[in-house]
């Protein structure tokens, strides 16, 4: 896929983060997606690297790249921008309690703390690449994901399906959650549906999920779902043109409720129909469900809830959805 074949540049992908975060996965990703990967190359050779290539390139540049510096990265970043290129940094994090238990496992030393402690060095790591993390297009948090669902996130933004996207466009993803278990670390913006009617305290729909149209039926029938699904929506198309407009690659949009099966399932289902029927293409996330039945459970929605209103016979359409969980 190269800058003739398709009228763009290749596609160039620098990866960094901390150690131990994820970021030799991510390239690993990347390369099976066809990218050349090349890990850790001098410095003072990323720019030439880049600017030679035929073909997508992914890049590893991290605290143990010879002559790291991060300002000197953003340099060679703002260089490539001037040069026709749209080079896209991605940042590989996850917190201190996940690293610590990653290096007991594996039993490695920190790179940047050889002789001492792992916290030492995830602290001075997250010092050097701090300007990194801030300036990233993309900040990734693996703290609690599988390495199934890594290789998810990297194929969502990055595959050959969204290549025309990652040159010129946003891409978008919707994410419910459970308040209970912590927020999305990387959602832009977050809606509360704990205020809509809860199905978990029918004990008919309790079982259920929000990919369910009884309860969905159930969500839709509380007296403010209406208004507050316009405000979504209605705030949706404000903000996401000017994602775009500010040269955004990315958003996350997260939707939460008391447990992340019912509500806030739902309410991610209609906003992917909504946002679809709008010409963005999101991508749909159930945390929640997905660590309870695993991958299946993240895929596109808007066809999906589309045919469960076809099974109920065409009844009255709502209007598209707001967020909120249950």
């Amino acid at each position: 896929m190269s800058g003739a074949n398709n009228g763009l540049r290749p596609r160039v992908v620098l990866v960094s983060g901390l150690s131990g975060a994820g970021k030799s996965s991510m390239l690993r990703a990347l390369e099976d997606l066809g990218y050349d990967a090349v890990d850790n190359p001098p410095l003072r050779l990323l720019e030439l690297l880049v600017e030679r290539t035929e073909r997508p390139i992914a890049v590893g540049v991290d605290a143990r790249t010879e002559g790291f510096d991060a300002g000197a990265v953003l340099d060679t970043l703002g260089r490539l921008r001037a040069n026709a290129l749209r080079p896209e940094l991605v940042y590989a994090w996850a917190d201190e309690t996940a690293l610590l238990r990653r290096y007991t496992e594996t039993r490695r030393p920190h790179p940047l703390a050889p002789l001492g402690r792992v916290t030492d060095g995830i602290a001075r790591e997250e010092w050097l690449t701090a300007e990194l993390k801030e300036a990233a297009d993309l900040v990734v948090d693996t703290s609690e994901l599988a390495p199934l669902a890594l290789r998810q996130i990297i194929e969502r933004h990055f595959g050959a399906e969204n290549a025309a996207a990652g040159q010129a466009g946003l891409s978008l993803s919707l994410i419910s959650f459970a308040f209970r278990s912590g927020l999305p670390r990387e959602a832009d913006l977050v809606f509360d549906a704990r205020f809509l009617r809860n199905p978990h305290y029918d004990p008919m729909l309790r079982p259920r999920t929000g990919l369910d149209p009884e309860v969905g039926t159930y969500v839709e029938a509380d007296p403010d779902f209406p208004a507050f699904f316009d405000a979504v929506t209605n705030l949706l198309s404000l903000v996401l043109p000017r994602f775009v407009g500010e040269g955004k690659k990315y958003s996350t949009i997260a939707v939460g409720c008391t447990g992340g099966r019912h509500r806030s399932v739902h309410l991610v289902e209609r906003l992917a129909i909504f946002l679809a029927d709008s010409g963005w293409r999101p991508n749909v996330t159930h945390r929640e469900l997905t660590r309870e039945a695993g991958p299946a459970a993240d895929r596109p929605g808007p066809e999906r809830v589309r045919a469960a209103e076809r099974d109920e016979g065409g009844g009255a359409r709502h209007p598209p959805l707001q967020a909120q969980e249950a």
